[in-house]
């Protein structure tokens, strides 16, 4: 059985983005399942000495194309080395994130290749398949899981006759595990010019502007996100924000917040926005659509605050407060403000 591969972007301090450390933390689990090696595809300038990063998460071997052309990401080099290299090495899995390099990179190389690729997966796991048409059970494959139709189901999609399997996990859904500080893996330096034609840089970046992030709700300790039930008073989110402003928290909110207009779609929690791990989430009017919790329901305590006791969100909650977000919020910062030091 072949490796698992892990495409790594490379951030502009020139470190390993947290996406692709999520990404190998689940690797290293998935090759241990597979009893298979973790192998991380490294591109981009001035890239020799990003061991130290990836070998406590379990990385057995990087391949390291050092080259000054390939930062910023470029698609065609960054293309033709992937494809090389995969055809080269035969991996049974390979694993990008679904950012904006990943979206753009894994069509490509799956395409190229002709094989599957699943896109925001939110699990991964090793199981078998049964073929019935061929009357036979596939063991080992990639169980690759997100939902569907609007989120109405979750899907497990298998690829039984393709390989790589391939998928795109978004950053904040896999879990970053230090697997051994003293792990130690072995080097493989792409010679670049075999990889790569001079066509391939066929752009030339002449400027580069970089917008700094207004909001990042993805390191918060605490968010206090709303729903759409808040848009039935005008200060719906006046309030969340006093209640984040007093617990030291942050702000988050439903796609259906935001597509009403309520807030930025920077604090947009679920599928189609930012996944979160906090240690404290609490739902305002959220009823907890399967997108929404597909982003959340990781945190360490989940608060539910909701006139509808039947809200999918309460199924996942630790708490559930059955009232009024409008009458019962203003209470929690009375009592915290009372009660804090």
């Amino acid at each position: 059985m072949n490796n698992v591969f892990v495409y790594c972007e490379i951030t502009e301090e020139n470190h390993i983005a947290d996406v692709s450390l999520e990404l190998i933390s689940k690797a290293r689990k998935l090759a241990d399942e597979l009893k298979v090696k973790v192998e991380a595809i490294v591109a981009g300038n001035n890239v020799e000495d990003l061991e130290n990063s990836l070998y406590p998460y379990g990385v057995d071997i990087i391949n390291y194309a050092d080259d000054k052309r390939l930062f910023p990401y470029q698609t065609l080099p960054h293309f033709s080395i992937v494809t090389k290299l995969i055809k080269e090495k035969q991996p049974q899995i390979a694993l990008f994130g679904a950012t904006s390099v990943g979206r753009d990179l894994a069509p490509r190389v799956a395409s190229f290749l002709r094989c599957g690729l699943t896109a925001d997966c939110t699990s991964l796991e090793i199981g078998e398949y049964e073929d019935k048409k061929a009357g036979k059970t596939i063991d080992n494959l990639l169980y690759q899981i997100r939902p569907a139709f609007g989120g109405n189901i979750i899907a497990t999609i298998v690829n039984p006759n393709t390989r790589p399997q391939m998928a795109t996990v978004r950053e904040g859904v896999m879990k970053k595990e230090i697997f051994d500080q003293n792990h130690k893996g072995e080097i493989n330096r792409l010679k670049v010019s075999d990889y790569v034609q001079d066509s391939d840089f066929c752009i030339e970046i002449l400027e580069r502007h970089i917008e700094q992030q207004k909001v990042n709700i993805k390191g918060a300790q605490i968010i206090v996100c709303g729903g759409y039930g808040m848009a039935s008073k005008p200060d719906g989110f006046k309030l969340l924000h006093e209640l984040a402003e007093t617990l030291g928290g942050e702000v988050g909110a439903t796609r259906a917040a935001v597509d009403a207009g309520l807030t930025e779609h920077e604090r947009q929690v679920g599928q189609t926005g930012v996944t979160v791990r906090p240690k404290l989430y609490i739902g305002c009017g959220v009823s907890g659509a399967v997108q929404h919790r597909a982003g959340m329901q990781e945190s360490s305590k989940i608060i539910s605050i909701n006139t509808d006791i039947n809200a999918p969100l309460n199924s996942i909650a630790d708490y559930t407060i059955t009232g009024d977000a409008f009458e019962i919020i203003p209470k929690l910062i009375q009592y915290y403000k009372k009660n804090s030091k």
